[in-house]
C-alpha cells in the first residue's frame, strides 16, 4: 500500500511538474503572440487591374506619411473577395480592389462572418480591351464576333436555332473581313472581375444579337447564362493567370495571339501593343470616360469600417485615395491609365468616404 501510494505521489509530482513548466513556457511566449497578433500595416488583397492604382497610392501614401507604406497583393477580383469576406480582425485583409461591384452573394458572405460594415469607393473607370502586337493586323471586332470566336456553343450557320460545338479555328472563319490567323486569345481567370465583366459586357451582348437567344434569358435564364457565357476548352481560349503583366509578356512572344486586359496595361505598353476597335470604337482614354467605347466598366475598393481606428492609417489612406490629386482628372492616378470619374461623383464619393457610409445592398 505505501509504495503503491509513494508511486502515485511521485506520478502525480511529475505531471504538476510537466504543468509548471508548459505554463511558464508560455508566459515566455505571451510577448511574442501579442506581438504576432498586432498589425502596423494596412493589408491590400484583390483585382488585378486595380493593383497598380492601388500600388501606386500605397506608395505615396507610404512616402508622404507617418504610415507605413500599405502591403497590396493582386489575387483577382474574386480571391479577393473571399479574403476580405471571411473575418474581421488583423488575419483578414482590411482593403480589397475589385475590377467589378461586390456580388450581392459576397456581400452576404461578408455579413456571415461579421464584415457588416463595408465600405464601397468607386475609384474612377477602365475599359477591357483585346490587344495584340503592333506588327500583328489591326483587328476591327464586333461583340458578335467575339462571342462566335470564343463561345462553347454556337448557333448553326445552317440550322441558327439550334447550337453546335464551336467548329471556328481562324478568324476569317468567324467574319470573312477579319484575317486569316488562327483564333489564340489569351485571357483572365475565372476568379477574375475582369473575366465577369467580359462575360456580361462582351459575350452576353455578342449572343443576344441572335433573337431567339436574347428571348432566351426570359424563358430559362440559367440556359441562357450557360449558353452565352461558357468559354470554349479546345486551347483557343488560353487562361494566362491573375497577372495582366504576363498576359503583356506573351502577346511580345506571339504576334498571332490577342490578349484581353484593363486598358491601362494598354498604354503603359503601347510602344509594342494595339488595341482593337468594338463596334467601330478605339479604347481611348476620351472613349472610355464618355462610355462610347462599349466595354468600359467602373473600378471599385472596399474597405473595413471596423478596422478604421485599429490598423494604422487606414482613414488616412482611403482619404488620401480619394483626393483630387490622386483620384481627380489631372491626379497622379490618371497618369496610370486610370479614367477618373465626373466631378460631382468624386465629390460624392469623397464625401462618402470621409463619413466612411457603409453599403446597405447592391
Amino acid at each position: 500500500m505505501g509504495v503503491h501510494c509513494l508511486m502515485a505521489s511521485t506520478g502525480g509530482i511529475i505531471v504538476y511538474r510537466k504543468v509548471l513548466i508548459a505554463a511558464f513556457a508560455a508566459i515566455l511566449a505571451a510577448p511574442a503572440a501579442v506581438a504576432q497578433s498586432a498589425r502596423d500595416y494596412i493589408s491590400i488583397v484583390g483585382s488585378s487591374t486595380v493593383f497598380p492604382f492601388t500600388s501606386t497610392v500605397a506608395e505615396q501614401f507610404g512616402r508622404a506619411s507617418q504610415f507605413k507604406t500599405p502591403k497590396v497583393e493582386s489575387t483577382g477580383t474574386g480571391g479577393g473577395m473571399k479574403l476580405f469576406c471571411a473575418g474581421v480582425g488583423v488575419q483578414h485583409p482590411d482593403v480589397t480592389n475589385a475590377s467589378r461591384r461586390i456580388k450581392a452573394s459576397e456581400l452576404a458572405d461578408c455579413k456571415k462572418n461579421g464584415v457588416n460594415d463595408v465600405v464601397e469607393i468607386k475609384i474612377g473607370f477602365d475599359g477591357i480591351v483585346l490587344a495584340n502586337a503592333k506588327a500583328s493586323p489591326t483587328y476591327r471586332l464586333t461583340r458578335k464576333d467575339i462571342y462566335l470566336a470564343l463561345a462553347k456553343q454556337i448557333p448553326d450557320p445552317a440550322v441558327p436555332t439550334q447550337l453546335i460545338a464551336n467548329p471556328y479555328k481562324n478568324w476569317k472563319d468567324v467574319n470573312p473581313a477579319l484575317p486569316a490567323v488562327r483564333i489564340e486569345v489569351l485571357g483572365p481567370p475565372p476568379t477574375s472581375g475582369t473575366r465577369d465583366s467580359f462575360l456580361e459586357q462582351v459575350m452576353e451582348p455578342g449572343c443576344s444579337t441572335y433573337a431567339w437567344l436574347k428571348s432566351l434569358k426570359d424563358v430559362d435564364e440559367k440556359r441562357y447564362k450557360r449558353v452565352c457565357t461558357t468559354i470554349r476548352e479546345d486551347g483557343v481560349f488560353i487562361e494566362a493567370g491573375e497577372n495582366d503583366n504576363l498576359i503583356v509578356q506573351k502577346l511580345g512572344a506571339n504576334p498571332s495571339a490577342i490578349g484581353i486586359f484593363g486598358y491601362s496595361f494598354l498604354e503603359e505598353n503601347l510602344n509594342s501593343l494595339q488595341g482593337s476597335t468594338i463596334e467601330g470604337v478605339a479604347p481611348k482614354f476620351d472613349t472610355i470616360s464618355t462610355g462610347k467605347y462599349p466595354i468600359s466598366r467602373a473600378l471599385y475598393v472596399y474597405a473595413k469600417k471596423a478596422h478604421v481606428g485599429v490598423i494604422p492609417g487606414m482613414k488616412e489612406f482611403l482619404t488620401e485615395y480619394t483626393s483630387e490629386k490622386a483620384f481627380g482628372d489631372e491626379g497622379y492616378l490618371a497618369d496610370k491609365g486610370l479614367v477618373p470619374a465626373p466631378k460631382p461623383e468624386r465629390e460624392k464619393v469623397r464625401k462618402d468616404t470621409v463619413a466612411l457610409a457603409t453599403l446597405k445592398g447592391v
